[in-house]
């Protein structure tokens, strides 16, 4: 029996066909509740949840919000519809040298590539990241613009293993992929299995923040601003010493807050790129590894 995902249908009223406003108000606002996936059509969102009581409380708050521009509608989908339906829409998609492709795409995408292309074969599955979200291509911009080759690399909160396989194919020397949704690490099981690595590739049950041996020469979090924010100093803890942290999943209107954590904590802010209402965040950490020592400096007695 295939899984069952719990979701909103939200719906828009021709009127609200320009209301940025409404429609940063909601992604803000469903951020609280965790949402896996948000399909963005004109008029119709999809929104999918990891349990029934998180859609039913985002429903309700919805509700609460009492704007005749949009109602919402909750809905059980069958992972298999979901998968049925992206393979009619779901093209290769590009970023930099990385093509990301699904697997009925794939020949096609491989007799197209260009010369140093890296091809990644993807499954889609409901709530796994395939390279079509802007946070997702963000992260993929920035890992093609800093140094991988030969260094160590942690995927926090992996989902379908895209970052994971992209920093493997980039030239890690041993990649960590955590996430603690079984059917995240399942998912990414699978495109594993459809992408020669050829390195120490580690897919890993567990909360990032339990992984003692988790430390890494690359960082990598696709998650949300909030939880980024939340969780800055664990996120630090997990960097080596001259370590760099590629973060996304931030809204523009988060990113000074998470800029702010993650300063606090140590890390040092070295580029910010942003694409649609996302952005993404580039952050270095200190030779010595603590917080306002540069490289180069004396670590105190």
């Amino acid at each position: 029996m295939n899984r069952l995902f719990p979701a909103l249908d939200i719906h828009f009223a021709s009127d609200a066909d320009s209301a940025c406003d409404l429609r940063d108000r909601l992604v803000a606002g469903l951020d609280d509740f965790q949402p896996t996936a948000i399909e963005e059509a004109a008029r119709t969102w999809r929104v999918f949840f990891d349990s029934p009581d998180s859609r039913n409380r985002a429903l309700a708050w919805m509700r609460s919000l009492g704007d005749r521009r949009v109602t919402a509608d909750p809905l059980d989908v069958e992972d298999e519809d979901w998968a049925r339906r992206s393979q009619a829409d779901l093209q290769p998609v590009r970023v930099g040298r990385i093509v990301v492709s699904p697997p009925w795409c794939a020949d096609t995408a491989r007799e197209q590539a260009r010369p140093n292309d890296i091809l990644i074969v993807v499954v889609p599955s409901t709530g796994f990241g395939t390279g079509h979200h802007a946070s997702t291509r963000l992260c993929l911009a920035f890992l093609q613009e800093i140094a991988v080759r030969g260094r160590t690399v942690l995927d926090v909160g992996t989902g379908s293993g895209l970052l994971a396989i992209a920093a493997a194919r980039l030239g890690a020397s041993a990649v960590t992929a955590v996430d603690n949704d079984r059917d995240a690490l399942d998912a990414a099981r699978e495109n594993l299995g459809l992408n020669l690595v050829g390195v120490p590739f580690r897919l890993h049950d567990a909360d990032f923040q339990a992984l003692a041996d988790a430390h890494a020469d690359i960082v990598v979090a696709n998650l949300t601003g909030e939880l980024l924010r939340r969780a800055a100093a664990d996120l630090f803890k997990c960097a080596r010493p001259r370590a760099d942290l590629v973060l996304s999943g931030v809204l523009a209107e988060e990113q000074s807050r998470v800029v702010g954590a993650f300063e606090s904590a140590g890390a040092t802010l070295r580029t910010a790129k942003a694409e649609d209402e996302w952005v993404g965040l580039h952050f270095t950490v200190a030779a010595s590894g603590i917080p306002g020592l540069q490289p180069g400096s004396r670590v105190p007695a």
